[in-house]
């Protein structure tokens, strides 16, 4: 028998069967989803963390072209899509089991393979397998622990991996945000968390990290936005 799940659980569960009328959720508008698949295909190359593929479809680690992904915060599987059309191995966790129904439903339609769990994202119920990359956008303004993730997060990877966070700030600073669930009072990166804090959390626990502006980029969004939208590329 099913636990009943928990009211942030609840909120995304019901939140699941319009998720994907977003612009930047679904990925409809071809437009949309060319330049998220450009961005990937920057971030996270199918010839491997390094870039290297010397034509024999091996890559940095040995293997074969393409990467092992995890995917926190999945929602209904777009950016999962895109990465495993792209040739990478996915595996995708949310906490909403509607959400990971539709992720499912996406890539069987699709006639692609890959893993979705239902779980906290801040500690991916995946064991002990590790990744090449871990990749999460706008989960962490929904986590009471944030900080915590993160260290989760570059655990869960091999050496040399990377951790791609799509963040942004969508409030002004200090403006007050009310919970958009019960149990979700007083999260401390509600609203978003701007660029430079999140890579001073970051920055002891990787090697490198780069912030890419994305507010200028309306073609990932479906329109012009007026707030702080970014990424941050950073390698173990």
């Amino acid at each position: 028998m099913n636990e009943p799940l928990t009211p942030v659980a609840a909120y995304w569960n019901a939140a699941a069967p319009a998720f994907d009328r977003e612009p930047d959720h679904g990925l409809r508008d071809p437009a949309v989803r060319a330049a998220w698949r450009r961005r990937l295909a920057e971030w996270l190359p199918g010839a491997g963390l390094d870039g290297r593929d010397g034509g024999d479809g091996r890559d940095g680690f040995g293997g074969t072209a393409g990467l092992d992904v995890l995917d926190v915060g999945c929602g209904t599987g777009s950016l999962a899509r895109l990465l495993a059309e792209a040739g990478h191995r996915v595996t995708g966790v949310d906490l909403a089991p509607a959400m990971v129904d539709l992720a499912r439903e996406k890539f069987a339609a699709a006639g692609l393979t890959g893993r979705f769990l239902v779980g906290d994202a801040s500690r991916p119920p995946t064991g002990g397998d590790r990744y090449d990359a871990v990749l999460c956008r706008h989960l962490l303004w929904t986590l009471p622990d944030p900080v915590a993730a993160l260290r989760e997060w570059t655990a869960r990877l091999r050496p040399g991996g990377r951790l791609l966070l799509v963040e942004g700030r969508w409030r002004e600073a200090g403006a007050p945000v009310e919970p958009y669930a019960p149990g979700a009072e007083g999260l401390p990166w509600a609203g978003g968390v701007p660029a430079g804090t999140l890579t001073a959390a970051l920055r002891p626990l990787v090697r490198t990290l780069r912030v890419h502006s994305l507010a200028s980029e309306p073609a990932l969004w479906g329109g012009p936005v007026h707030d702080e939208r970014y990424a941050v590329l950073a390698h173990l």
